[in-house]
């Protein structure tokens, strides 16, 4: 599968600056697979270890050495030489060592002209691996792009992209096929797993069985990894958030979690999920500020909009057809989160009291686009309009002096409006 992170790979490959490098990311996403991948087309030699599997390896890098003696071990293991720019050393689940990010600094001080690559899963070691130190890449599932290219939809997803930088209507044919594909991928999400089964005979019956099986993958890690004594917090909070979403109040509410649930209780286990990569955070940001500073009343989404909808258990022919509902929103709200996160943003939200809400306010390198959706093209969203009424009032509350854009995801083509533009919502990727 095409990953967009691999242009990320070659330019760190040639970067004259290049520390090691640390691909993290949730398991499963295709971790070791896209390093596997990268290194036999850039590289003349591989070197594979796994930390997880190979013990006398993570054994001896366990302790402190010297890095020139490391090197020696590592090659001799491997039992192929590690030479300059031409072999690729890869460390794979190096989280089951943690204290080798130690060595690699020392091994990169030294030795600097060695390419070295980890990989790690993201839950429970988001904190343990400084910029200072390590050029870090995080690698999710894969977008609605990836998932055209993974589909070999290559035309389909370049006509996408020339009709946004244009905007021009895709036209009847290319958008309803756009919408079907978009539908899909709400059903099949962006695990390359899941994908891979839809792949085998085009069909989506056993995608499901799948899902199931990632989901209890990722329930094992919260309740190995989690803080001692808050894994079953952490693992009701997970399960609770898909049905949290697609409602007319989008704040997550402790009391839907269990009964008598309280933040005192599942506040802690709430940010160790955000911290670990598992939740998408999307924070309150009513005056502009950055949103990592504004915790208050936060929407949460899942990872992934596939497994949001087997963690709801949607039928598949419920999102095929585009029926407006409560499931239908709360995946194309996830759908939403992913893409933008994936693009860099962070998220957050605008809110005018009771009186208006945009689910998205993104930011990135201090600009800022608004973005509401709808599922349906009569529904009504006044949310917008709003914001810019208020944006503009010389008493505003909400200066937001750099909102660059703002616009509309609907099932509607490319179309202008005076005040924001209305896009399709498969062409989110875009934005």
């Amino acid at each position: 599968m095409r990953r967009k992170c691999t242009d990320s790979l070659i330019h760190w490959k040639k970067s004259p600056a290049r520390k090691p490098l640390i691909l993290q990311g949730l398991r499963q996403t295709g971790k070791t697979w896209l390093l596997m991948d990268f290194a036999s087309k850039q590289y003349d030699n591989t070197l594979y270890i796994n930390l997880e599997t190979d013990q006398p390896a993570a054994s001896y890098l366990s302790t402190p050495h010297d890095p020139q003696e490391a090197l020696l071990f590592l090659e001799t293991y491997a039992d192929k030489p590690l030479r300059p720019s031409s072999s690729l050393l890869i460390l794979d689940n190096i989280q089951c060592t943690l204290k080798i990010s130690t060595l690699l600094s020392a091994i990169a001080a030294d030795f600097p002209q060695y390419h070295i690559a980890a990989v790690t899963r993201s839950v429970g070691n988001s904190d343990l691996y400084s910029h200072h130190d390590f050029d870090i890449l995080t690698l999710y599932p894969l977008d609605f792009e990836e998932f055209l290219w993974a589909n070999a939809e290559f035309a389909l997803a370049r006509e996408i992209r020339a009709h946004f930088t244009s905007f021009t209507p895709m036209g009847k044919d290319l958008h309803q096929k756009a919408l079907s594909q978009f539908r899909l991928y709400q059903i099949i999400g962006g695990m390359p797993a899941a994908i891979m089964e839809y792949k085998k005979e085009k069909k989506l019956l056993m995608v499901p069985d799948t899902q199931q099986k990632l989901l209890d993958l990722f329930l094992n890690d919260i309740s190995t990894l989690a803080p001692k004594g808050t894994a079953r917090y952490c693992r009701n909070s997970w399960l609770s958030i898909p049905s949290q979403l697609g409602r007319t109040s989008r704040k997550f509410q402790y009391t839907r979690i269990a009964k008598g649930a309280t933040a005192k209780t599942y506040q802690e286990p709430l940010q160790w999920l955000i911290q670990n990569g598992l939740v998408l955070p999307c924070h309150n940001n009513q005056d502009g500020k950055n949103a990592a500073r504004q915790q208050i009343n936060p929407h949460l989404y899942p990872i992934d909009t596939g497994l949001c909808t087997r963690m709801l258990k949607i039928p598949a022919y419920q999102l095929l057809t585009g029926e407006e509902s409560i499931a239908n929103t709360a995946c194309t709200e996830t759908f939403l989160a992913q893409q933008f996160i994936q693009n860099g943003y962070t998220l957050s939200y605008w809110s005018s009291g009771n009186q208006a809400e945009v689910p998205f306010l993104l930011s990135k390198n201090n600009h800022f686009i608004a973005v509401d959706y709808r599922i349906t093209p009569h529904q009504k969203c006044r949310n917008l309009m709003r914001l810019y009424n208020i944006r503009h009032q010389t008493d505003s509350s909400c200066p937001l002096e750099q909102l660059k854009q703002m616009y509309l995801l609907s099932t509607e083509d490319f179309k202008s409006k005076e005040h924001y533009q209305i896009v399709p919502v498969y062409a989110a990727f875009c934005i």
